[in-house]
């Protein structure tokens, strides 16, 4: 029986395309199977008014999950909501969600801080991802 990933995508919603290619790029791997739990821009957190709110909506969709991948552009540095997130991830519950920092393949910089976070590292490529994620999630 193959596992399946629920799995929480901390991404930008100014940097969509890079979203949308890491769900292509998992969902190409027939073998591999996962849930998705993030926020898409063409699907948010409808009901939070206000900061403290969706926090505690995002945590909600974190809780069930294997592993938080964020997308470890330099942008993330920036990014006030990745940034809680993976604040959240590893302080907000009762065991820390393992990280797994991913590098755009075209990113000449990243996020120094995402990556610090990480429990693993790994490049735009769909079979170091699932190394990675059941590496930390043993």
């Amino acid at each position: 029986m193959t596992k399946t990933y629920n799995l929480f995508i901390s991404h930008s919603w100014s940097y969509r395309s890079q979203y949308d290619g890491l769900i292509k790029l998992l969902r190409k791997n027939t073998y591999f199977h996962f849930r998705n739990y993030s926020v898409p821009k063409n699907n948010p957190i409808h009901d939070a008014s206000n900061d403290r709110q969706l926090r505690k909506a995002i945590r909600s969709k974190m809780q069930s999950c294997s592993a938080i991948l964020v997308l470890a552009g330099i942008y993330s540095n920036y990014s006030k909501w990745i940034k809680k997130e993976v604040n959240l991830a590893k302080i907000g519950f009762s065991a820390s969600k393992p990280i797994i920092a991913v590098e755009y393949w075209r990113s000449k910089r990243t996020s120094v801080p995402v990556k610090n976070a990480a429990q693993a590292v790994v490049k735009w490529n769909s079979q170091s991802i699932i190394n990675a994620l059941k590496e930390v999630t043993r």
